[in-house]
């Protein structure tokens, strides 16, 4: 492993243990208006730490020169506003989720129904990969829009993870549950 790829995976564990815990969100799922808006503003604070690190890594891993710096950043600020907008669809649904399993009330349609907005939201974030990966291609290069891919492949997978370890189980019992 490369030290740039190194340097990738010790950032990332030092943003999960640093404060991103789904569980926290999860548990803010029955939230009243203010806490909404106290969550939100928590998250954009998270937002702003990880693009923070994104940047710093895709510095590290693609050392771009100038010429390159000035055409990849534009499309880079285009396609982070848009991720935004897909990571607060995909919040959402975590937090409609968990609602209905803290309630007890989770049932096939609805199930069925999260399933497939979930599966939108993958696709959207897949879409807009390939979408940048496009734009980047052509105004850099192959290489460096490969390189881009790599290093938002591994936060993605980094974070899904994370999250995916404190979802609960569709179907089981909530703690509220007896």
């Amino acid at each position: 492993m490369n030290n740039p790829m190194k340097t990738l995976i010790c950032q990332l564990v030092l943003i999960t243990f640093a404060g991103f815990a789904p569980s926290s969100l999860l548990a803010q799922a029955p939230a009243q208006p203010a806490d909404k808006d106290e969550l939100r503003g928590y998250l954009e604070l998270l937002r702003s730490d990880v693009n923070t690190t994104k940047i710093a890594t895709i510095n590290q891993v693609m050392k771009l020169t100038a010429p390159e710096a000035e055409k990849f950043w534009p499309i880079y600020r285009g396609y982070e506003q848009k991720l935004a907008a897909v990571g607060d669809r995909k919040l959402a649904l975590i937090r409609e989720f968990a609602g209905l399993h803290l309630g007890g009330t989770l049932d096939n349609k609805q199930a069925a129904d999260l399933a497939a907005r979930w599966l939108k939201n993958t696709q959207e974030r897949l879409d807009l990969w390939k979408k940048y990966h496009q734009q980047i291609s052509k105004a850099v290069s192959p290489i460096r829009a490969a390189q881009f891919l790599q290093v938002e492949h591994q936060m993605a997978l980094f974070i899904d993870l994370n999250i995916a370890a404190e979802m609960p189980v569709v179907g089981s019992k909530s703690p509220t549950q007896k």
